[in-house]
Protein backbone atom coordinates (compact mmCIF):
# COMPACT_ATOMS: atom_id res chain seq x y z
CA UNK A 1 0.00 0.00 0.00
CA UNK A 2 1.28 3.34 -0.62
CA UNK A 3 -0.59 7.06 -0.13
CA UNK A 4 -2.04 7.57 -3.59
CA UNK A 5 -3.59 3.93 -2.25
CA UNK A 6 -5.14 5.59 0.99
CA UNK A 7 -6.08 8.47 -0.67
CA UNK A 8 -8.47 6.41 -3.29
CA UNK A 9 -9.55 4.43 -0.15
CA UNK A 10 -10.33 7.52 1.70
CA UNK A 11 -12.78 8.58 -1.19
CA UNK A 12 -14.22 5.44 -1.82
CA UNK A 13 -15.08 5.12 2.24
CA UNK A 14 -15.89 8.57 3.99
CA UNK A 15 -15.67 11.12 1.19
CA UNK A 16 -18.97 12.55 2.65
CA UNK A 17 -16.86 12.90 5.34
CA UNK A 18 -14.00 14.95 3.83
CA UNK A 19 -14.40 18.69 2.29
CA UNK A 20 -10.72 18.32 0.86
CA UNK A 21 -8.21 15.92 0.18
CA UNK A 22 -4.68 16.46 -1.34
CA UNK A 23 -2.12 14.29 -2.15
CA UNK A 24 1.04 17.17 -1.53
CA UNK A 25 3.68 15.00 -1.88
CA UNK A 26 5.44 11.15 -2.14
CA UNK A 27 3.83 10.17 1.62
CA UNK A 28 2.08 12.98 2.03
CA UNK A 29 -1.83 13.41 2.39
CA UNK A 30 -3.55 16.65 3.57
CA UNK A 31 -7.46 16.29 4.72
CA UNK A 32 -9.72 19.25 5.50
CA UNK A 33 -12.89 17.89 7.27
CA UNK A 34 -15.66 19.61 9.88
CA UNK A 35 -14.88 20.04 13.70
CA UNK A 36 -18.17 17.85 13.81
CA UNK A 37 -16.18 15.14 11.81
CA UNK A 38 -13.30 15.10 13.60
CA UNK A 39 -13.41 12.00 15.41
CA UNK A 40 -14.95 9.95 12.82
CA UNK A 41 -12.40 10.43 10.19
CA UNK A 42 -9.71 9.60 12.75
CA UNK A 43 -11.13 6.20 13.76
CA UNK A 44 -11.10 5.77 10.49
CA UNK A 45 -7.59 6.29 9.58
CA UNK A 46 -6.79 4.50 12.57
CA UNK A 47 -8.83 1.50 12.00
CA UNK A 48 -8.09 1.35 8.35
CA UNK A 49 -4.70 2.07 8.27
CA UNK A 50 -3.00 2.21 11.44
CA UNK A 51 -2.42 5.76 11.59
CA UNK A 52 -2.22 5.29 15.77
CA UNK A 53 1.11 7.86 16.20
CA UNK A 54 0.33 11.65 16.77
CA UNK A 55 3.51 13.32 15.85
CA UNK A 56 1.72 16.89 17.30
CA UNK A 57 -1.31 18.64 17.15
CA UNK A 58 -0.76 22.33 15.70
CA UNK A 59 -2.77 25.25 15.91
CA UNK A 60 -2.61 28.36 13.96
CA UNK A 61 -4.25 31.77 14.27
CA UNK A 62 -5.97 32.57 10.97
CA UNK A 63 -7.70 35.82 12.04
CA UNK A 64 -11.10 35.28 11.98
CA UNK A 65 -10.69 31.31 12.69
CA UNK A 66 -8.39 29.04 14.63
CA UNK A 67 -7.02 25.66 11.72
CA UNK A 68 -6.05 23.05 14.12
CA UNK A 69 -3.72 20.47 12.29
CA UNK A 70 -3.54 16.95 13.35
CA UNK A 71 -0.59 15.16 11.84
CA UNK A 72 -1.02 11.45 11.92
CA UNK A 73 1.75 9.07 11.03
CA UNK A 74 2.19 5.20 10.49
CA UNK A 75 4.96 3.59 8.45
CA UNK A 76 3.78 4.28 4.77
CA UNK A 77 2.32 7.81 4.81
CA UNK A 78 1.87 11.15 7.09
CA UNK A 79 -1.53 12.30 6.83
CA UNK A 80 -2.17 16.06 8.09
CA UNK A 81 -6.11 16.30 8.85
CA UNK A 82 -6.87 20.10 9.10
CA UNK A 83 -10.04 21.83 10.92
CA UNK A 84 -11.03 25.34 11.14
CA UNK A 85 -13.20 26.68 13.79
CA UNK A 86 -14.18 30.06 14.54
CA UNK A 87 -12.81 32.54 16.73
CA UNK A 88 -16.00 33.50 18.30
CA UNK A 89 -16.70 29.84 18.97
CA UNK A 90 -13.19 28.42 19.33
CA UNK A 91 -14.33 24.35 20.45
CA UNK A 92 -13.11 21.63 19.38
CA UNK A 93 -13.52 17.65 20.27
CA UNK A 94 -11.07 15.63 21.98
CA UNK A 95 -9.45 12.72 20.24
CA UNK A 96 -8.25 11.41 23.14
CA UNK A 97 -11.07 8.39 23.07
CA UNK A 98 -9.28 7.82 19.49
CA UNK A 99 -5.53 8.42 20.45
CA UNK A 100 -5.10 8.78 24.37
CA UNK A 101 -1.62 10.06 23.57
CA UNK A 102 -3.52 13.08 22.11
CA UNK A 103 -4.32 14.30 25.34
CA UNK A 104 -1.33 16.88 26.34
CA UNK A 105 -1.16 18.42 22.42
CA UNK A 106 -4.66 18.79 23.38
CA UNK A 107 -4.02 21.02 26.78
CA UNK A 108 -0.93 22.71 25.09
CA UNK A 109 -3.63 24.45 22.35
CA UNK A 110 -6.34 25.17 25.30
CA UNK A 111 -3.10 27.04 27.51
CA UNK A 112 -1.85 28.93 24.28
CA UNK A 113 -5.07 29.51 22.28
CA UNK A 114 -7.59 29.67 24.40
CA UNK A 115 -9.28 26.65 22.49
CA UNK A 116 -11.71 24.64 24.55
CA UNK A 117 -11.39 21.24 23.75
CA UNK A 118 -14.88 19.62 24.13
CA UNK A 119 -14.94 16.25 26.62
CA UNK A 120 -10.81 16.26 27.37
CA UNK A 121 -10.32 13.77 30.23
CA UNK A 122 -7.92 16.18 31.82
CA UNK A 123 -8.64 19.84 31.19
CA UNK A 124 -5.46 21.29 33.69
CA UNK A 125 -3.29 23.30 32.35
CA UNK A 126 -0.25 22.39 30.89
CA UNK A 127 2.14 25.13 30.27
CA UNK A 128 1.56 28.13 31.88
CA UNK A 129 2.05 28.98 35.40
CA UNK A 130 -0.68 28.60 37.85
CA UNK A 131 -1.09 32.12 38.29
CA UNK A 132 -0.97 32.75 34.57
CA UNK A 133 -3.83 35.55 34.01
CA UNK A 134 -6.93 34.45 32.53
CA UNK A 135 -7.73 34.99 28.99
CA UNK A 136 -4.35 35.88 28.09
CA UNK A 137 -3.53 33.19 25.48
CA UNK A 138 0.50 33.69 24.12
CA UNK A 139 0.29 32.18 20.59
CA UNK A 140 -2.81 34.61 19.54
CA UNK A 141 -1.62 36.63 16.81
CA UNK A 142 -3.50 39.53 19.21
CA UNK A 143 -1.95 38.68 22.24
CA UNK A 144 0.54 41.81 23.67
CA UNK A 145 3.55 40.98 26.28
CA UNK A 146 3.96 43.60 27.63
CA UNK A 147 7.69 43.31 29.10
CA UNK A 148 8.48 45.58 32.61
CA UNK A 149 11.43 47.87 32.01
CA UNK A 150 14.98 46.07 32.45
CA UNK A 151 17.36 47.45 34.98
CA UNK A 152 20.73 47.20 34.28
CA UNK A 153 22.92 47.64 37.07
CA UNK A 154 24.98 50.66 37.55
CA UNK A 155 23.32 51.79 34.09
CA UNK A 156 21.33 55.10 34.11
Amino acid sequence: MNAETIVEKINSAIRDKIQEIALTAPRRVQLKVAREQLNAVLTYLKEQFGFTHVGTISGVDLGENFEVVYHMSNDIATVNVRILTPRSEPKIPSICAVIPGAILYERELQDMFGLVVENIPDPRPLLLADDWPAGQYPLRKDWHYERPAEIIPGGE
